[in-house]
Order: structure tokens, then C-alpha cells, then sequence
């Protein structure tokens, strides 16, 4: 049996001194971050946190996070990570939602706690990461608390199967649902995406995914039990530092989603920055753009492009090989080590190769469900063809091909008819994706008072390229079917994304059709 804190007690043994968070200039070993997690868990549990407990995690990405997450696990918690863009309303929500019983926060975000207290059922203990502002209510304060002497914790007498943290959905189509992962998932979890990244003690990998995102998170779980270097950064609002900062450090993974390669690659040839120490990039969250793997290949050449499928509920399903872009660089490959996938029709059965169905997961990392919400549950974990087993629902529709290899299709909610035909959004924005003036590209289902729903098309262009509405009627007529011709086109500066960096669809879809067709 390993616990996800295991991972840190061990890489601190065998490598005390060796980075592991390089954060806002700071450097923190294993053998600190060990330490001071000791020291918060025994004041948690001081401050009546036992196992099962939930303590929040709201602050911005950084060395006290990393070390707030250990510590709340080690003190037999299950940690809860939320946004810091995260406004008041919808933090009270998650507090009240899993009954959160202590807050580790930055005294910056008071503006949006402490609103969030007032409507708090049941007052949770307070640990600001720093000396709190006369904003902040009172509460502990962690820089206190690891300054002191090394205390060990009690031990908390947890399993594998107890649970280790709950991730929140964005909640774009109502209130965020609260995943509920044990320990017995991301031990597992951790330990397939380190097998088929190949990674290794000596890696340096970046993350600027924020660690409320599932994505993110697995970089500190996954650097924990592999020995690897994380250089942590607060987020991606100056690209250019990004990559002067992956050439200092010496990066040698670059973990992201599409908008974020679509913003570095505007930078390419990259002129003046040394990564020559990059070994591979990862794509998840999004669908990869096809356009955007060649590129990549193209100013980095030798670098591994790994393009990943996953969701909240069980963090990563599958990927492709980097060996295997050549000819099937629209797969997101096959499901990863120690968990299998098929995909069903809407009865519930098996369908063959080329056949269009819901993805179904079965396997150690799908979640233990929804926090107290049985119903949606039920929705997503139904009964697998092993008696007592469930399998998860993906709500995602694929193909499979005659050699097992996987193709997005879509989300069901986003396939839409227009004209009679299945229109799927993604193989339009692939299509606009290969236009070299198109830096994002992005396609919803809008209200038509004519066909009752028709196809728009919202695209970025590159910074510097002159872009029109004809231009991008002119490429789809080329390379797409008449029917999955757009009939609106909106050229925009930036498109709005969740906070996981994935385009938000439902607001482009609520921006309606224009009163006027592209011509």
C-alpha cells in the first residue's frame, strides 16, 4: 500500500537536497518541503483536523501550496484545491459544498475569503501562508509554523482507499461538482503518467496550469514520486518570460493545453533561447490541433509531442505515442497503462471499429464519484459487465480504429445537427487551425431564425497576420464538405477559456448569430 505523501517522504530520503519547487525565485529541496509539511500537519491536527477532514487550498501557484497539499495529507486530510480567480459566491459554495474545516490561503485573496466566511454553515479554521494584512480575519500563519522546530505528525491511520482530495468541475453548465479521487487513484495515476512520459529524476518540468486543474496538480504529485524538479509558475500572462525561464532552468518537459502552445508559438524560431534541454511536451485538457503538433515538430525538432486525452473524473485516459504522429497524428491514442476503454452506443453496447459512441473508462483511476451528489453520480459510474464493477460514463463521443487507436469526435453536449447533418466543431477547427494566419480557432452551434441551428466559426488571429471573414471562407470552402461551411465567421482578439485554459464554448454559444451571414 503507498499514500501520495509517501512519495514525498521517499524522494526526500533518497534526494534531501535536490530542488524539487523553484518558485518566484525561491528554491525549496525535498528535504524542506518534507519538513515543513510536517510541521503544518501537526499544527492541522492541532487545530482538530483528523482523517477525512477537507482543508482548502487557495492560493496562487507556488512553494506554500506544494507544501500545504503534503502537509494536509499527512495530518490525514483530504485536500481541496481552489482557483484563485475564484470570487466570493462560488467559494462559499465549495466551502458549504464538502464542509471544509480549516483554509490555507494568501492574505491577497482576503478580498474574496472573507466574504466567503460570512456565508460559511460551519466557520473553518484560518492558516494564511504569510503575515496576514488587517483585511485577513484572524487564523494561523504557515511562514510561523515551518520557522519553528521540526515537529512529526501522528499518524493519521489512513488506506489507500480513503480519499485524498476533491477537485472541482468549472461548473459551466451549473454549480461545480466535487471529484472525488482516493489515494488508490492518483498513486496509480501518477505512476502511468511517469511510465509513458518516460520521466526521471534528472527532469526539470514546468508548470504554469494552475493546481486546482487536475493537469497541473499531477506535476507536484507526480514530481514527488519520481524525483524531478517542478519550476512552479504563477501563470502564463508573459509567454516570452516563460520561455526565457525554461531556457535558465534548463526545462526539459513542457506540460500545457492548446491555447497556451498557440501563444508560444508565435514566438518561434524562438531566437535567442537555448532549449536544446527539451524532451518532450504534453497536450491534455483540449483537443490537440493537428496544426499545432507539426509546427512544434518543426521549430523543435527531436523534441517527443504527446498528445493526451483526459477529464476531471479520472484524470488521463489515454495518449499517443510520439511514434505514432506520423499517421495518426489525429488519435489521441490508446488508454493508458493499467486501464482499458471501449466505446458504447446509446444502449450501453459495444460498438466496432469506426463507429461513433460514448467512451466508457474502467480502471483504477476513475473517481470514487461526486460529493454528495448521488444522482449525477449515478449518471457518470454505471454498472460494467463485471458483476459490482463501475465504469465511468465519459460523456465524450470517439471512434476507435481497426487498431485500437482513439479519435475525439466531440463532447455530446457539442455535436449538434445543422441542415440534417452531424456537425462535429472539431474537424472544423482542425481545418482552421491549418491556415497559418489562425493562432486559435474555435466552433459552436448558435440559434438560426433560417436553419434553426447553423455553424459560426470565432478565430484569433497571429499576431502581425492580416485576417478576414472571406479569408476563412475561402480556406473551408477549399478543405471541408459544404454542409460544415460556416455561414457566420467573427474574427476576435482573444476568446474567453476556463480556468483550466480551455476555450469556454458555452459563452461563444450564448454570443448568438450576427444579423448577417458571412459572405
Amino acid at each position: 500500500m503507498k499514500l501520495v505523501h509517501d512519495f514525498l517522504v521517499e524522494s526526500a530520503g533518497q534526494f534531501p537536497d535536490k530542488p524539487a519547487i523553484i518558485s518566484d525565485g525561491a528554491t525549496l529541496s525535498f528535504r524542506a518541503i518534507h519538513q515543513a509539511s510536517d510541521c503544518l500537519a501537526t499544527a492541522l491536527q492541532g487545530a482538530g483536523i483528523s482523517r477525512g477532514d477537507r482543508v482548502a487550498v487557495f492560493a496562487e501557484n507556488g512553494a506554500a501550496a506544494a507544501v500545504a497539499i503534503f502537509g494536509i495529507l499527512k495530518a490525514g486530510g483530504v485536500f481541496v484545491m481552489i482557483n484563485p480567480t475564484t470570487k466570493a459566491r462560488k467559494l462559499a459554495y465549495m466551502l458549504n459544498d464538502c464542509e471544509v474545516r480549516a483554509v490555507i490561503a494568501h492574505p491577497v485573496l482576503s478580498r474574496a475569503l472573507v466574504p466567503a466566511l460570512a456565508e460559511t454553515l460551519s466557520p473553518p479554521a484560518i492558516i494564511w501562508t504569510q503575515c496576514p494584512t488587517d483585511e485577513c480575519v484572524a487564523g494561523l500563519v504557515l511562514s510561523e509554523i515551518i520557522a519553528g522546530p521540526h515537529t512529526t505528525p501522528s499518524d493519521p491511520g489512513l488506506i489507500d482507499i480513503d480519499l485524498c482530495t476533491i477537485i472541482y468541475t468549472s461548473g459551466s453548465t451549473g454549480d461545480p461538482k466535487g471529484v472525488m479521487l482516493t489515494h488508490h487513484n492518483m498513486v496509480n495515476t501518477a505512476w502511468a503518467i511517469s511510465t509513458y512520459l518516460g520521466n526521471v529524476p534528472e527532469d526539470v518540468v514546468i508548470c504554469m496550469l494552475p493546481l486546482s486543474f487536475g493537469y497541473g496538480l499531477y506535476q507536484i504529485i507526480t514530481g514527488g514520486q519520481v524525483g524531478f524538479t517542478v519550476l512552479l509558475e504563477q501563470g502564463f500572462a508573459y509567454p516570452w518570460q516563460i520561455l526565457q525561464d525554461m531556457a535558465d532552468h534548463r526545462v526539459t518537459g513542457l506540460p500545457g493545453v492548446p491555447t497556451i502552445f498557440a501563444t508560444l508559438l508565435q514566438f518561434a524560431p524562438f531566437e535567442g533561447l537555448d532549449l536544446s534541454s527539451l524532451r518532450y511536451i504534453s497536450n491534455a485538457a483540449a483537443a490537440f490541433p493537428p496544426a499545432h503538433i507539426r509546427r512544434l515538430q518543426s521549430v523543435l525538432p527531436g523534441v517527443c509531442v504527446f498528445s493526451m486525452y483526459g477529464l476531471t473524473e479520472c484524470t488521463r485516459v489515454s495518449y499517443l505515442a510520439p511514434d505514432r504522429l506520423h499517421d495518426k497524428v489525429t488519435s489521441v491514442g490508446k488508454a493508458m497503462p493499467n486501464s482499458e476503454v471501449y466505446i458504447v452506443d446509446e444502449a450501453g453496447r459495444r460498438v466496432g471499429p469506426g463507429t461513433i459512441g460514448e467512451l466508457v473508462i474502467r480502471g483504477a483511476n476513475v473517481m470514487r464519484g461526486y460529493w454528495g451528489k448521488p444522482r449525477e453520480t449515478d449518471e457518470r459510474l454505471r454498472d460494467g459487465e463485471i458483476p459490482g464493477e463501475k465504469v465511468l460514463y465519459s460523456g465524450d463521443l470517439f471512434r476507435m480504429d481497426e487498431e485500437g487507436f482513439l479519435y475525439f469526435v466531440g463532447r455530446k453536449d457539442d455535436v449538434f445537427k445543422c441542415k440534417g447533418e452531424k456537425i462535429s466543431p472539431r474537424e472544423i477547427e482542425n481545418v482552421l487551425h491549418e491556415m497559418e494566419a489562425v493562432a486559435v480557432a474555435a466552433v459552436v452551434g448558435v440559434e438560426d431564425p433560417i436553419e434553426g441551428r447553423a455553424i459560426k466559426a470565432f478565430v484569433v488571429p497571429r499576431e502581425g497576420a492580416a485576417l478576414n471573414e472571406s479569408d476563412v471562407l475561402k480556406h473551408c470552402r477549399a478543405h471541408l464538405e459544404n454542409y460544415m461551411v460556416p455561414k457566420y465567421v467573427e474574427i476576435r482578439d482573444s476568446l474567453p477559456t476556463t480556468e483550466s485554459g480551455k476555450v469556454k464554448k458555452s459563452a461563444l454559444a450564448s454570443a448568438g448569430a450576427p444579423q448577417s451571414p458571412a459572405t
